[in-house]
């Protein structure tokens, strides 16, 4: 994890990739999201997900791959 990681409260045990990339402003929209997903560029503790309904706990990291580099957030 990067010293840069966002930490994301949620407010149950576990939230949805999908809805945690907009929860945690990694992606814009739901449509976004699932581009992400889909594309590969999403990585769920380290591993490419291509699932966006995977069920998220607290502590997992979630890294994004844009232009501009990595962007991480650690579900809270």
């Amino acid at each position: 994890m990067s010293p840069e990681a966002l930490h994301v409260p949620i407010a149950d045990d576990e939230i949805r990739l999908g809805q945690f990339l907009k929860l945690a402003d990694l992606a814009e929209s739901g449509a976004q999201a699932r581009e992400l997903v889909a594309d590969g560029e999403v990585r769920v503790n380290g591993e490419v997900d291509l699932r966006r309904g995977r069920r998220l706990g607290r502590g997992d990291v979630v890294v994004v791959a844009t232009p501009q580099g990595e962007r991480s957030a650690v579900v809270g």
